[in-house]
């Protein structure tokens, strides 16, 4: 029931930053979601710039730092529209009006004109084509889908033919011309944007002349199927005509941002090298001769989430995962050794920005202090809150932070853990063991707060939490996390078993008598294998996690990257196909499990729950299922979430006794 701080964006001068506030609530119609500004001196507290039913999202600002432009739909509108708000006062101004809605917009470097992002349909010209095609399909007297190609579907999502495009039209005043229209990229078969859980996106942004625009599309995007999609960056003229590729090649780009000198253009890329797993990297292209890209990050063995620019051009900041922590880290702008700034040794930072000021502005948190936005001056490698939104309501609550721990599997990898101890936590007392699995499984348990599966309420009713980085976790390095190619289950499922020993050796406060696993996704995944290879556990919970490799193969919305973990298609019978899929090992399932599933989640479909409940019936081993109607992969209504953890207390308390 924490407020939720979130996507600070600083003003070009440096003076001021706006941020997102959430307002949680179990009443969908009490919850709120608006905009606050406060300075980045820290002379003054954070004030509210909106107040409104609907919440704001995209926010940007004008070149001159006194007018801001978001994404809202407020009263009248059928979908979401560009609004412009005057820091100086009076009501937010809506700039579009289209039938198909305005998001994400940007403003050009000499301010005269915005660009935005619509979804609209193949083929219309124009608003009214797109009015006209909306009404055709409303009257329809028949309801159905119909597909040629892959995919169909987008985790909760049926794919619809809906193109994202991009409009421009003069801040001021005028009309928006979709820029897109009638080009052959957008006549493709496979066109579309980056692939994201909410749908497309094209991360538009201007040219330093203004004249033209960036943006990241795809051409093969129907190949799923069968192939990784390709992402590249073109770049089109602002006022309209056939884009042109500014990257090519099988590596994906995406997350294109220019230095402040407009000499260079700067990307995240993916490499396409047969692997499941490789580091986003940063790389580097003249601009506007743009050439071959330069990668400026090569010295970090770390994934590149987000980037900044230093108001100078001459460094770039990088965020990073590393070792269950997510840091900062300085780089010559054209590559380099990286220089970590230790503005704070603990917890993650995120939606890093820069400025014309010699400073940085994020959020930072950890896992028992929500998300604030701070300052960081990498002169003097400090930071400073700029918000105390739950700083006092945190202080008020009974918890540790996190503990870290690593030590050497018996493969040879050093793994790295996590412990949450529970609140009036006495370490003469013995407290049954909680393994909670990440999913993923390229992502790792981090110093932070999670909702989901929060660390924390997990361990209330009095357990120790053991979060383990297995093999195929991000922040330990590429290889670390590219080792699971081809050993997706077994290998991280032994590594989980020896770190739950590790912890019961080096804690005498656990005890290793009572002891349950579970996860969600991934960590369903895992937690399923573990039915199959031990009873060790006294219990297990999976939410979304798979029962068959080779069903899940056949139903996900995403299947080439499970083929390529496999080492080849499922009808060629390889031995991971075989050996790691919990199913086959069903003789071997004794464990009382309690399972879980969103039915509207299509990346790990309803049929892999509903197949491992016929197996538990059948072999009449203890079990509760509990399907959500109205969740996706994740439990995201707040009652949902509030019974789902309840049933988890249950479940535990059943199986461990805690005292």
């Amino acid at each position: 029931m924490m407020k939720r701080v979130s996507a600070p964006v600083v003003s070009p001068d440096g003076k001021w930053v706006v941020f997102t506030l959430s307002e949680p609530s179990y009443n969908d119609a009490d919850q709120s979601t608006d905009l606050w500004l406060v300075p980045t001196d820290g002379s003054a507290q954070p004030r509210k710039l909106t107040s409104t039913k609907g919440s704001e999202s995209g926010t940007v600002w004008t070149p001159d730092s006194h007018r801001i432009l978001f994404s809202a739909k407020r009263d009248g509108d059928d979908a979401s529209q560009i609004y412009l708000l005057d820091l100086s006062g009076g009501e937010a101004q809506r700039l579009t009006s289209l039938s198909t809605g305005a998001s994400d917009p940007q403003v050009s470097p000499d301010g005269k004109h915005l660009l935005f992002v619509s979804r609209v349909y193949p083929g219309a010209k124009d608003d009214a084509a797109n009015r006209k095609i909306a009404a055709e399909r409303k009257a329809r007297k028949y309801s159905a889908r119909v597909y040629e190609t892959f995919p169909i579907r987008n985790w909760d999502r049926w794919v619809d033919d809906l193109q994202t495009h991009i409009f421009v039209q003069p801040l001021e005043n005028g009309a928006a011309r979709d820029i897109l229209a009638g080009t052959s990229l957008i006549a493709s078969q496979g066109y579309g944007g980056a692939s994201t859980s909410g749908g497309d996106t094209l991360q538009p942004v201007w040219s330093p002349d203004s004249q033209s625009i960036v943006f990241t599309a795809t051409v093969n995007r129907t190949a799923a199927a069968y192939s990784d999609v390709v992402t590249h960056l073109y770049q089109t003229p602002a006022g309209g005509g056939e884009p042109k590729p500014v990257t090519r090649g099988k590596d994906s780009f995406g997350s294109p941002a220019f230095a402040p000198d407009g000499k260079s253009l700067y990307a995240l890329v993916e490499p396409n090298n047969g692997k499941i797993y490789n580091n986003h990297r940063l790389v580097r292209l003249t601009w506007p001769e743009s050439g071959t890209p330069q990668v400026v990050s090569e010295s970090l063995d770390s994934s590149v989430n987000s980037f900044a620019i230093s108001p100078d051009s001459k460094t770039v900041y990088i965020s990073a995962e590393q070792q269950g922590l997510e840091k900062i880290f300085a780089l010559p702008a054209q590559g380099g050794q990286p220089k970590a700034l230790a503005a704070a040794e603990t917890g993650v930072y995120g939606s890093l920005q820069s400025s014309a000021q010699p400073f940085l502005i994020a959020t930072w948190s950890s896992a028992v202090k929500p998300a604030e936005v701070v300052r960081i001056d990498p002169s003097s490698n400090s930071q400073r809150l700029l918000t105390n939104v739950n700083t006092a309501k945190a202080a008020e609550i009974d918890w540790q932070p996190v503990q870290h721990f690593s030590f050497t599997a018996k493969n040879g990898r050093r793994i790295h853990n996590m412990v949450v101890l529970p609140p009036a936590f006495d370490a003469a007392k013995k407290y049954p063991l909680f393994v909670v699995i990440h999913g993923g499984p390229h992502t790792m348990w981090r110093d932070e707060i999670t909702l989901r599966w929060n660390y924390h309420l997990l361990a209330a009713p009095g357990y120790v939490v053991l979060l383990t980085n297995y093999t195929g976790s991000t922040g330990f390095g590429e290889k670390f996390a590219q080792a699971m190619h081809g050993d997706p289950l077994r290998g991280p499922g032994v590594e989980l078993n020896e770190a739950a020993d590790e912890a019961i050796k080096r804690f005498p406060y656990i005890d290793g008598s009572r002891q349950c696993a579970g996860g969600a996704s991934y960590g369903g995944h895992l937690a399923n294998w573990l039915q199959a290879t031990t009873t060790r556990y006294k219990c297990l919970i999976s939410h979304a996690g798979l029962i068959n490799i080779e069903s899940q193969w056949g139903t996900s919305d995403s299947i080439y990257h499970r083929e390529v973990m496999a080492g080849g298609p499922v009808w060629e019978q390889g031995p991971v196909w075989r050996d790691h899929n919990p199913i086959r090992f069903a003789k071997n399932f004794r464990t009382p499990i309690l399972v879980t599933v969103g039915e509207n989640d299509f990346r790990v479909p309803l049929n892999q729950t509903l197949e491992n409940w016929s197996v538990l019936q059948r072999l009449q081993i203890p079990s509760k299922l509990i399907v959500f109607p109205n969740a996706n992969h994740w439990i995201l209504k707040p009652e949902d979430s509030r019974f789902f953890y309840g049933e988890v207390h249950a479940w535990l308390a059943r199986y461990l006794n805690p005292q």
